[in-house]
């Protein structure tokens, strides 16, 4: 497939390269962009996300900065097999969560621990791709996922020492398969090209240990069950000018539905550990230009609606805006490397545990840094 020169030229210098501070869980935006990629072609990154999180509880405690910062990398390969056959390779990490509240006085820490939760996702996607004209590509594959989880609850805001604010769970690493498919198509003289893919829900059954009392009732070997949830990706490109091209990208992800219910816990509370309310939709949209035959740069603008609010106190934030800019230097044809960042403006949200309000957090924000480096060969 032969591709003119803004297609070829700008194309990589317009795909999103800062993380996600998304709806639920989502953290990579879960991109199949590298494998849509011209002939043979590599890459790998990483990206960091520097929130802010603050806000009061129900007391008006003020409440300190409780989200933590966090990287993740990513990875891709594609080969053009044959003329209508491509294969590719992806990983990334697509759902996590990472805070801690400190130990200032506050509804979320019994003044020796915080409340603290981390979440940590690798998916690892097969495709194969059909080209049957040069316009149009198929492609389908399955995902490998796991997951793993610990989180310890603290403080008044759970009922304190006596209810749940002694509660700590430990999901083991746990791995499922999902699949994915979609379409693409494109007209290269112009620069456009608009692919659909569907991811599936994946669900897991996760060995898992609750405590009680800080440690002293146990109660092992459980299952709790984690689905994480199905997403459609929309992604469209064109040209508008010369050596120029519009870009953008809807997603949904099907969180209205999310829950996790540990067995003891939810035996004791009659409530979950972590769900949401609302499906999450988010839209990025930008330019991207061609300076000249070693420079090229992007500007975008971003939206997402979050996933209901109020919302869970282990992610008190509900949707953003943001911003961002990114620029690729290609030192010759075939490589590049590749660098952006996003600010984020957090949306304002009230936390709640067991239906009840415990928390404000409002006037957040993040920002969000991305290194790649791609290889044509």
């Amino acid at each position: 497939m032969k591709l003119n020169k803004i297609y070829s030229a700008i194309l990589l210098s317009t795909l999103p390269l800062t993380p996600a501070f998304a709806a639920g869980l989502d953290r990579s935006g879960q991109s199949i962009a590298a494998f849509l990629q011209p002939g043979n072609y590599a890459e790998a990154g990483i990206s960091v996300l520097d929130p802010t999180v603050k806000g009061k509880d129900l007391i008006k405690n003020n409440v300190s900065d409780m989200a933590e910062d966090y990287y993740f990398p990513s990875a891709a390969i594609k080969v053009q097999a044959t003329e209508h056959i491509s294969l590719g390779l992806l990983y990334d990490q697509p759902f996590g969560a990472d805070a801690m509240y400190s130990l200032e006085q506050s509804m979320f820490t019994n003044g020796i621990e915080g409340t603290k939760v981390e979440v940590e996702t690798h998916n690892l996607t097969a495709l194969i791709g059909y080209q049957p004209t040069e316009n149009w590509n198929f492609y389908a594959g399955p995902v490998y996922q796991t997951v793993q989880s610990t989180v310890s609850l603290r403080g008044l805001a759970y009922g304190g020492a006596s209810k749940l604010g002694s509660y700590d769970i430990n999901l083991r690493e746990d791995e499922a398969y999902g699949w994915l498919a979609g379409f693409a198509y494109q007209i290269p003289e112009i620069a456009l090209k608009t692919a659909v893919t569907y991811r599936s829900e994946i669900k897991h059954e996760i060995d898992t240990t609750e405590t009680f009392g800080f440690g002293a009732i146990q109660r092992p070997n459980a299952l709790t069950e984690i689905i994480t949830p199905q997403s459609v990706n929309i992604d469209f490109q064109t040209g508008i000018a010369a050596n120029t091209l519009a870009f953008a990208n809807i997603r949904w992800v099907h969180w209205d539905q999310f829950a996790v219910t540990p067995k003891f816990l939810n035996a004791v509370s009659g409530n979950n550990l972590i769900d949401y309310s609302d499906d999450q939709w988010s839209a990025t949209v930008g330019v991207g230009r061609k300076f000249n035959s070693h420079w090229s740069g992007s500007a975008s603008v971003g939206y997402d609606s979050g996933a209901g609010n109020p919302v869970t106190t282990l992610g008190p934030t509900e949707g953003y805006w943001t911003v961002g800019l990114g620029g690729q230097y290609s030192p010759a044809e075939n490589y590049f490397i590749q660098a952006g960042v996003k600010y984020f403006w957090l949306g304002d949200a009230h936390a709640q545990t067991g239906g009840n309000i415990v928390g404000e957090f409002t006037d957040n924000y993040a920002l969000g840094y991305g290194l790649k480096i791609g290889y044509r060969f």
